[in-house]
């Protein structure tokens, strides 16, 4: 599925239009986006959570020289699924 097909079910379930739910969809993922920025978690019980990790630097190799790289520190975003999604996926 992806964010159109998400909108379109969005606003088929609500009874709203497509723009307004496309405008609940893009709020729901800014606000994400924002906590996870901040460091913060983002929970939705039962789907799963957003975090936000720290990747080490390490050293790595270019694929067409086999030269080595360093490769710097990085934030990541993991995600954790909940428990009733994982059931439902099984």
């Amino acid at each position: 599925m992806n964010k159109a097909e998400l909108v379109h079910r969005v606003a088929r379930d609500t009874r709203m239009t497509k723009v307004q739910a496309g405008r609940v969809v893009d709020s729901m993922l800014g606000h994400i986006s924002r906590s996870l920025k901040k460091g913060d978690r983002a929970s939705l019980v039962g789907f799963g959570t957003f975090t936000v990790a720290r990747r080490r630097a390490r050293t790595g190799r270019n694929p067409q020289t086999g030269a080595p790289i360093k490769i710097p520190t990085r934030r990541v975003v993991r995600f954790t699924v909940g428990k009733s999604l994982k059931a439902e996926v099984r």
